[in-house]
């Protein structure tokens, strides 16, 4: 999984980057365009049931699974027609597969706003206008080529044109393509165009101290996703970056002052999961305790193709349990003796939670 974090210069992505990714790779400073080409970071999704099947399976190591996050420039009004090295920036975002927008929701003079004053919604309808107007670009392009190629009468180009046009009437109507309701069909033709608001929305609202509760900045940000498909999660960047500066115990001890349970990682990764319609499952050994992201509906052989299409190609069958039959019984031969050990085959949905051992030949 892989998300792009987003937003209006200054408002704090750089320094949440950091904090998600528990480093200083990126430079913060209180300029725009401070980032210029983007800044990569491999982190992993906290995930408590790793450790509670650790305390079962004795194991050489513990690999939980990894979200894929890339530290975008600053966006500008004018981006999508080159302003502040726009179209370099947006085609950043076309790679990815969620994005995280990143919007101010604290006031501080020390920190200059772009536009002079905070208002949250204006800075998210700036950054949405931009990225419709780079998708009305590809679609028009995309339209003219694919016309072309229908006059031939080809069904699947004639239908690939009607799908173009029902974009490009959203688009028009100042609606992103990820409210557009297409057939599944449509939304793997579409993949190929590299649409950037086809793809899902987090909004990341960047508090101050006091900011994580009773905030009407963040109410307005709710507000404005509830009504445009998007999911909203407050988060205090300049918390978060302290954190990453104490050692464990230390880190422990903040966020319980704070009366915060998890750093932000945590909740952001969640809400991406929920957000992209993920989930995950663990297999568990001697060797390793692995956590591997699948789609919610997923069917055990494709499950078992995220370890390795040779699983999936040669899936036979899976013997599965769920982390609360391990709390239970202990070990996995009393899972195994209870009848708690289950047998399913191709058609068996995965479930999140599932602790998996798959049987294949190839």
């Amino acid at each position: 999984m892989e998300a792009g974090i987003v937003g209006l210069p200054n408002v704090g992505k750089s320094t949440l980057f950091n904090a998600l990714t528990l480093s200083q790779g990126a430079v913060a400073n209180n300029y725009p365009f401070c980032t210029i080409e983007p800044n990569v970071g491999i982190v992993p999704v906290p995930d408590n049931r790793l450790q509670v099947i650790e305390s079962h399976i004795t194991t050489q190591k513990v690999i939980p699974a990894s979200l894929r996050l890339v530290d975008i420039a600053g966006i500008v009004k004018g981006a999508s027609e080159g302003e502040g090295l726009g179209n370099k920036f947006l085609s950043h975002i076309r790679q990815v597969d969620a994005i995280l927008q990143v919007v101010r929701c604290f006031e501080n003079e020390d920190i200059t706003h772009v536009d002079g004053a905070v208002d949250p919604i204006r800075d998210i309808e700036t950054i949405e206008t931009e990225l419709l107007l780079a998708d009305m670009q590809v679609i028009d392009s995309a339209l003219d080529k694919a016309k072309r190629t229908a006059r031939t009468g080809d069904k699947d180009a004639l239908a690939r044109v009607e799908l173009i046009e029902q974009c490009q009437a959203q688009l028009d109507s100042g609606q992103p393509i990820r409210n557009l309701e297409l057939t599944e069909i449509a939304q793997k033709d579409l993949k190929s165009f590299g649409l950037i608001t086809a793809k899902k929305i987090l909004y990341i609202a960047n508090v101050d101290e006091d900011g994580l509760t009773g905030n009407p900045l963040v109410d307005t940000v709710r507000d404005y996703a509830e009504s445009h498909g998007g999911a909203v999660v407050p988060v205090c960047a300049k918390i978060e970056e302290e954190l990453i500066e104490l050692d464990e115990a230390d880190r422990v001890e903040m966020l319980e002052s704070l009366g915060m349970t998890e750093p932000a990682l945590a909740i952001v990764a969640q809400a991406a999961y929920k957000l992209l319609g993920l989930e995950s499952y663990f297999t568990a050994g001697e060797k390793e305790i692995r956590a591997w992201t699948i789609p919610i509906g997923a069917t055990a052989p494709q499950a078992a193709g995220v370890i390795h299409t040779d699983f999936e190609r040669g899936f036979i069958r899976a013997e599965i349990y769920n982390v609360q039959d391990l709390v239970e019984h202990k070990t996995e031969a009393a899972i195994r003796s209870a009848g708690k050990m289950r047998s399913e085959g191709k058609s068996y949905v995965m479930a999140d939670g599932d602790v998996c051992h798959f049987l294949f030949n190839v």
